[in-house]
């Protein structure tokens, strides 16, 4: 029974040592993946905002060089 005991008294410590090791490891991380995660985030943001503006402007500017009209009327008689 004691063998036991000291088996489980064992795996506690090593699951306490665990837990501690592993968030520090994320503790001291933390910052650089927010940055990798923010800088992923915007490439995809800028992305999606390069594939949808041509269409966009498209839509919204008109014409800047409309075609000229095919056929004109007579001239503006002077007073």
């Amino acid at each position: 029974m004691q063998k036991f005991i000291n088996v489980v008294a064992l795996l506690s410590g090593l699951t306490s040592l665990a837990l501690i090791a592993g968030s520090g490891y994320v503790l001291m991380n933390e910052g650089k993946w927010r940055a990798e995660a923010q800088e992923k985030l915007k490439d995809i943001i800028v992305d999606g905002i390069q594939d949808a503006l041509p269409g966009l402007l498209d839509s919204a500017v008109p014409e800047a060089l409309p075609t000229p009209p095919s056929m004109t009327g007579g001239a503006i008689p002077l007073p």
